[in-house]
């Protein structure tokens, strides 16, 4: 067996398991394909994970630590102050259990009986007393990222708007805006150096949580049916599985 896939977990793990939750990147699978969600949360086989980019996980937790800094002092950031932005890092009684992996923001949908969950990057407050949602994002292209027009851009947009949605429902009054603090590495350096310099933005978005509901609702449903979904109709895995099927056969 791969030491880093292993298909099949715990059932305690699946969805009716004890330790379940529908978290943020689980509705997020669903959005993208009920088959690979309903195998993964109802039957246990997991979908091949990607790698995971240590580096990006290094930028969070220093842009955390970073705006911590400024937190523990109640003052503004440089980046928020250069763009002119109406918010501060706020401090939270939870904020620490918020941003734990696995933990989260949390709440129990009263219709579904499911807890849905999500781990936020940061929280900010403005000068009406609304919170902010920021998320943390990390990359290294040529271009300098200004707008979030991308294809893969869409699920960022989304994890914004469950995590406004999360923090709604735990009675917080939150700012349709949030913010992208945006990592770019820098690519146009002489040299390396022994490290690597990175040009960060701080991208506004207007989020809309309309959706949430429903997105819930609808997966509660797939989980509670008897029958495999259709894949979605972008769904990598699932072409791939349909291909090998047929060389097989």
């Amino acid at each position: 067996m791969s030491k880093y896939y292993n298909p099949k977990r715990k059932a305690d793990w699946n969805y009716g398991g004890s330790k379940w939750k529908l978290s943020r990147s689980k509705l997020e699978l669903f959005i993208d394909c009920p088959k690979c969600f309903y195998l993964d949360n109802k039957l246990g086989t997991k979908r091949p994970p990607g790698y995971p980019f240590n580096i990006n996980s290094a930028i969070d937790h220093l842009l955390k630590k970073e705006f911590d800094v400024h937190r523990a002092k109640g003052e503004s950031h440089p980046l928020i102050e250069k763009y002119g932005v109406d918010a501060r890092p706020v401090h939270h009684e939870k904020l620490n259990l918020w941003r734990e992996n696995f933990v989260g923001v949390e709440y129990t949908h009263p219709k579904t009986k499911m807890t849905i969950s999500g781990a936020i990057d940061d929280l900010w407050i403005n000068s009406k007393d609304e919170y902010i949602v920021v998320d943390y994002k990390a990359t290294a292209i040529n271009d300098k990222i200004e707008t979030l027009d991308k294809d893969h851009h869409e699920g960022y947009k989304r994890q914004m708007e469950i995590y406004q949605w999360l923090l709604r429902q735990n009675k917080l009054t939150v700012s349709d805006t949030g913010y992208f603090v945006y990592a770019n590495g820098n690519k146009d350096a002489k040299a390396f150096d022994g490290k690597l310099e990175f040009d960060v933005t701080l991208i506004a978005y207007e989020g809309n949580d309309s959706w949430v509901e429903k997105a819930i609702k609808d997966a509660h449903k797939c989980l509670e049916g008897n029958s495999i979904p259709q894949a979605g109709e972008e769904c990598d895995y699932c072409s791939y599985r349909e291909a090998v099927t047929k060389v097989e056969i």
